[in-house]
């Protein structure tokens, strides 16, 4: 959830409306859960853009004028909103005053140490506004450490005069190690850091990081291979550094983990040949073997430039995050390769 790490900066200079899709029907843009927020001079993130998302925005700054209480309005896309899809959803608005930044800082680095956030509002629906579901008080509104796994992860129960929401607000479970900070690796983290994503960068140089956005790490170590022992379990791995004996022994120490959801390694195919020989004569198992991915990015992308090879190889990376959650078979193998120095 991108809102959870950008509410603190936010509040720092102002208060925030987050914005939540609490329940959908039919066709709708995006899924119950998502959110945004809204202050008076910017947005982060999007629950589905089009007429919605500016009805949305426009209720949240009318709500920054208002005493603070949440409340729930139901928009028709289709008859309401003249959007082709054509379905129902029902948005809950909370909104923040920047004397809770402290608060939210602390929630937001305890979802980084894994801990999950049952978050609960609920309003009073005046008579005269049934037929959309805007509410006309707040009833009481918290959100505290959850420590079992929620039944589901959001839920709006509703009847003619009151609504309440339940929303659990996990850590981000997409973990990514990048190591190589050359021009490919640069431009990786630059389109990955954009997506909802715990990013862990590493290089032995130092001195190619610049500024990295709020989800990146960046780690500088003469023992990269040491950084893939502390990698958390679902990790995804890219190795692409400036030599091809450091991809070897990040290759070698990442296949003998074997607790992890998905591993790329930049080359060709003839270098993948080559590490397969040196890995065999090590005692790495073709079971292992298996379970390496190279060359990278998906197939049909044949500009080799470094955001083209960026976009390629992000792409590959949300099907193996798909695949790796539903349980399916790795990707097949293709014919296009790059290299990074």
């Amino acid at each position: 959830m991108n809102c959870c790490r950008a509410l603190p900066e936010l509040l720092a200079h102002e208060d925030i409306v987050l914005v939540t899709v609490a329940r959908t029907r039919g066709s709708v843009p995006r899924e119950a859960g998502v959110s945004m927020l809204v202050s008076m001079t910017r947005t982060v993130d999007t629950i589905g853009g089009g007429h919605l998302e500016w009805e949305a925005m426009a209720h949240a700054r009318a709500m920054l004028l208002q005493p603070p209480g949440p409340s729930l309005l139901k928009l028709s896309l289709g008859a309401s909103l003249g959007q082709c899809c054509g379905g129902v959803v029902w948005l809950v608005f909370e909104r923040i005053a920047r004397s809770a930044q402290a608060t939210w800082a602390a929630r937001s680095a305890s979802m980084e140490q894994g801990i999950v956030w049952r978050r609960e509002l609920a309003g009073e629906i005046a008579p005269e506004q049934r037929d959309n579901m805007l509410s006309a008080g707040s009833l009481w509104q918290s959100c505290y450490p959850h420590h079992q796994e929620p039944a589901a992860e959001t839920a709006l129960a509703l009847n003619d005069s009151c609504w309440a929401f339940v929303q659990y607000i996990r850590p981000t479970p997409f973990n990514v190690v990048i190591f190589g900070a050359g021009h490919v690796g640069a431009a990786i983290v630059q389109v990955l850091a954009l997506l909802d994503v715990n990013i862990r960068w590493v290089d032995v140089r130092d001195d190619l990081f610049g500024t990295p956005p709020r989800n990146v790490t960046c780690i500088a170590t003469d023992a990269p291979e040491d950084e893939v022992d502390k990698a958390p379990p679902d990790s995804f791995f890219l190795v692409l550094t400036h030599s091809h004996a450091l991809d070897l022994e990040l290759t070698a120490r990442i296949l003998r983990r074997e607790a992890f959801a998905w591993f790329g390694l930049i080359g060709s195919r003839t270098k993948r040949a080559r590490f397969e020989h040196r890995l065999q004569a090590r005692g790495i198992s073709a079971t292992q073997l298996a379970r390496l991915t190279c060359p990278i990015g998906v197939a049909g992308i044949r500009d080799k430039s470094p955001h083209a090879i960026a976009i390629a190889v992000v792409a590959q990376l949300l099907q193996a995050k798909e695949r790796y959650a539903s349980g399916e078979e790795r990707e097949p193998m293709h014919d296009d390769a790059y290299d990074e120095r």
